[in-house]
């Protein structure tokens, strides 16, 4: 991966559903505003844009709505004299409402993150997407994952979308850095008051959070304390809480189907003994403990995390929840902070690198006014320099050079006294010059990476995570870490942990995407996920053992109704038509 040579853009890799507009993809783009149009199709963008622009950004993954601030927004207006306006369906009331709405009002956005398959086929197929071929020339930096770009296309009339989560690590290494995606995250140091009791299974936690809970009611804010604490905003075919407990003993979910890693298993998440009703019974068991935060029907993410940050919840699914929120260097050096609990039956799910991108894509809306100057970000977000920006919020890097980090006498990478604050310190108000406000408030608001952070940086010969850094490792011994380690068996980072116990299941990368359905079953599978969502909550906070079932069994005989079978056994069909690809990809053929 070479240094980009076009217009660097600080924007994250926001995958916006652009505009389903009359303008279809075989007319011409418009002619882009305030420079030349000759450019990209001589090989490179230009060296500035004189029209100041906003360009919509339609992101399924986005978790705020607006104008992007901050740093990461000023980087944007610096490099491309552009402002990110995001328009976020999970904060618009989560689900498809707000997509559907827009494609059929025929405008989407002008960047667009999606996902890839029936939804990116989908707005190829309408003309609300754009061929950026003629763009393609000047994109140096996507250029280095040209055999991504080119997948992700084929069967198609152009080149209409761009991968995210590339990379140049094998499919069967582990894409994540030093902590897995998902994994059974808890309050290290109340857990270590108990005497580090054992935890044979998941439902072995909630005894152990009882007791936490119980000898510490109420946070340093004078909130109550609770084990556990839920959110709506990624409902789809499922409700998506229920699914993270699957990970810990290795599965995903594929439609209606969760697919354990290895190819081992197949289940139908509505059957009584599948793995996501058994997660539905930890939540009911839990609440039924006063384990379960009663705001978690109406709260959505960016009040959970806050309830994070103050101390007012126990346990965690994912490292980048619990831990980016808690973990503050004030809290690790008294010893507090989230970090994974021994569960000894667990074989968390990990998500081999792959080589051909992951689940997202970015796009470039049909009705964009300045086509050229999105692609010059897009191109951006693929460099150097925009992987640090773009992947500093939830995914490790390192954010921008000069701010956080730096190189040191030894030409090494080394955060700054600014990025320890910022990004270990518990936040930091950014310098006026790089655009002002709390860091974590102007970090990028897409949501998504197009470079992995634990891949390398050609300028530094080390990884844009920060968090892999021998200088970040020997500033950041701690006494949560050194705890921790202790008990267990000397490990120095989680994903180390995992491995020497044989705790990790990694699927491999495949860059496998399902087919899109077709209208019947895309039917019947809307009406069979609204069931299975709401009779899912329902179940998480049934009243007694006997509603439990009663609920179960009436979301089972009506998803049935609805034609949950005859979705089942196209996403079964899928889920092995994965697997074979991942076993592809894991011998390199």
């Amino acid at each position: 991966m070479n240094k980009r040579k076009v217009v660097a853009l600080a924007v994250t890799p926001l995958m916006t559903l652009t505009a389903l507009t009359a303008c279809g993809p075989d007319q011409e783009a418009q002619e882009p505003q305030g420079q030349s149009t000759d450019g990209a199709t001589s090989g490179e963008f230009p060296a500035e844009w004189s029209e100041e622009i906003t360009i919509d950004v339609f992101d399924g993954l986005a978790n705020a709505m607006g104008e992007q601030p901050g740093w990461f927004g000023k980087i944007v207006k610096d490099k491309f004299n552009m402002k990110l306006n995001i328009i976020a369906p999970n904060v618009a009331g989560g689900g498809d409402t707000l997509y559907n709405t827009r494609v059929a009002a025929g405008d989407l956005g002008d960047l667009i993150v999606t996902d890839k398959g029936q939804k990116l086929d989908e707005l190829v197929e309408n003309g609300l997407l754009m061929d950026v071929s003629e763009y393609y020339p000047a994109m140096s930096s996507a250029a280095e994952f040209d055999a991504a770009v080119q997948r992700l296309n084929e069967g198609k009339d152009g080149l209409y979308a761009f991968p995210t989560q590339v990379s140049s690590l094998k499919p069967t290494d582990p894409s994540e850095g030093i902590d897995p995606t998902f994994g059974p995250f808890v309050r290290w140091d109340l857990y270590a008051e108990l005497g580090y009791p054992e935890i044979a299974t998941m439902e072995d936690l909630l005894p152990v959070l009882k007791e936490m809970q119980e000898a510490n009611p109420t946070a340093e804010n004078g909130k109550p304390v609770y084990g556990l604490s839920l959110f709506k905003d990624w409902d789809g075919n499922m409700m998506n809480n229920a699914k993270q407990p699957t990970t810990f003993y290795g599965y995903d979910e594929i439609g209606f189907v969760l697919a354990k890693a290895d190819g081992s298993d197949y289940q139908s998440i509505v059957d009584s003994d599948s793995e996501y009703v058994r997660a539905l019974r930890f939540f009911y068991e839990a609440n039924q403990m006063g384990l379960v935060d009663p705001e978690s029907t109406t709260q959505n993410y960016d009040t959970l995390f806050s309830k994070y940050q103050n101390g007012q919840v126990l346990f965690s699914w994912w490292p980048w929840q619990g831990q980016s929120a808690f973990n503050t260097t004030a809290n690790i050096e008294a010893g507090k902070g989230f970090m994974i609990a021994p569960m000894q039956d667990m074989k968390v799910f990990s998500y081999g690198a792959e080589p051909f991108g992951g689940k997202q894509v970015l796009a470039v809306g049909s009705q964009a006014e300045d086509p050229e100057r999105i692609a010059a970000f897009i191109d951006w977000l693929y460099s150097p320099e925009g992987t640090y920006a773009n992947n500093s919020q939830t995914m490790g890097a390192a954010g921008p050079q000069g701010l956080t980090w730096d190189l040191n006498d030894e030409g090494k990478p080394e955060l700054t006294e600014f990025g320890m604050q910022a990004l270990v310190g518990g936040g930091a108000d950014v310098p006026e010059e790089w655009g002002g406000n709390n860091y974590q408030d102007g970090a990028s608001w897409l949501n998504t990476t197009l470079v992995l952070p634990i891949d390398t940086d050609p300028n530094t010969g080390e990884a844009f995570s920060y968090k892999m850094w021998e200088t970040y490792q020997e500033a950041t011994s701690n006494p949560l870490q050194e705890d921790w380690s202790a008990q267990m068996g000397g490990a120095a980072t989680t994903m180390g942990y995992l491995k020497d116990n044989d705790m990790l299941l990694v699927a491999p990368g495949a860059s496998y995407t399902a087919p899109t359905d077709s209208s019947e079953i895309e039917t019947l599978r809307n009406q069979a996920k609204a069931i299975i969502v709401q009779e899912s909550w329902k179940m998480a906070f049934a009243g007694s053992d006997q509603e439990f079932e009663s609920l179960l069994t009436g979301m089972q005989e009506t998803v049935k109704g609805l034609g949950y079978d005859k979705v089942l056994e196209v996403d079964m069909a899928n889920a092995q038509d994965q697997n074979a690809q991942r076993e592809q990809a894991a011998s390199g053929s």
